[in-house]
Order: C-alpha cells, then structure tokens, then sequence
C-alpha cells in the first residue's frame, strides 16, 4: 500500500472485523477487572463498526495517501492458498462487540477511518 501497490481482495464485498491494538489492549484490561459473575463467557472484541474488504481498502490508501486501483481476483487467491482462501480473505466476519458495549465498554478508536488516521499519522 505504501508504494502505490495496494487494493481490493476479490469483490470486495466480504465484512471484516477488526479492532485498533489500543482498543483490544484496553478492552482486555476493562473484561479483566469486572466482577466474574459478570465477565463469563464469549465477548467479542472487535470494534462495534466492521468493515467491508473494499471500505478498509479505500480508507486504508486515503490514509496513506496512495491509490488503491489494484484488485486481487478470487483465482490468484484460490490458486496460492487454495481452500484456506474461502476461509480467510474471502470469508465474511460480521462480528459485534454487543456483550462488551453493553458492560460499559467504551472505544477510543472506533472507526477504521479514525484508527488508521491516528496510527499512520502519529
């Protein structure tokens, strides 16, 4: 990406959640210091906006300010990693953090264009 050579996997339609490394850090310390009878079980720690393959793209080459006009097509995908393709890049991952927004979590960077913005440009 930083050389100009960045783009959209496939279609660019698959979801993706993601979270800032600050965000995750600070998610875990807040799960580690609420009571057990509260914390129990799955949370997910992802941030509350998930993105598609194609917004991360756009705002990732805004962010560096570099065109992002390439596209990797499905086949190249298929033909390096075969199945582990459909199960990675071309999968979708709609996940949301409900049961930690609802503890009282709350996120810094809670956007991809703000997280990329603040770690690109610190």
């Amino acid at each position: 990406f930083r050389k100009g050579l960045g783009g959209v996997i496939s279609h660019g339609r698959q979801v993706m959640a993601w979270i800032a490394l600050p965000d995750f850090l600070r998610a875990i310390e807040f799960l580690l210091a609420q009571p057990a009878e509260t914390a129990t079980g799955p949370f997910n720690v992802c941030s509350p906006n998930p993105v598609t393959n194609r917004e991360f793209t756009c705002a990732l080459a805004k962010a560096l300010h570099r065109p992002a006009f390439f596209r990797v097509p499905k086949l190249a995908l298929k033909l390096a990693f075969g199945q582990m393709a459909d199960e990675t890049v071309l999968a979708d991952q709609r996940a949301i953090p409900q049961r930690l927004l609802d503890s009282g979590f709350t996120f810094t960077l809670p956007t991809v264009e703000t997280t990329l913005s603040a770690i690109l440009n610190a």
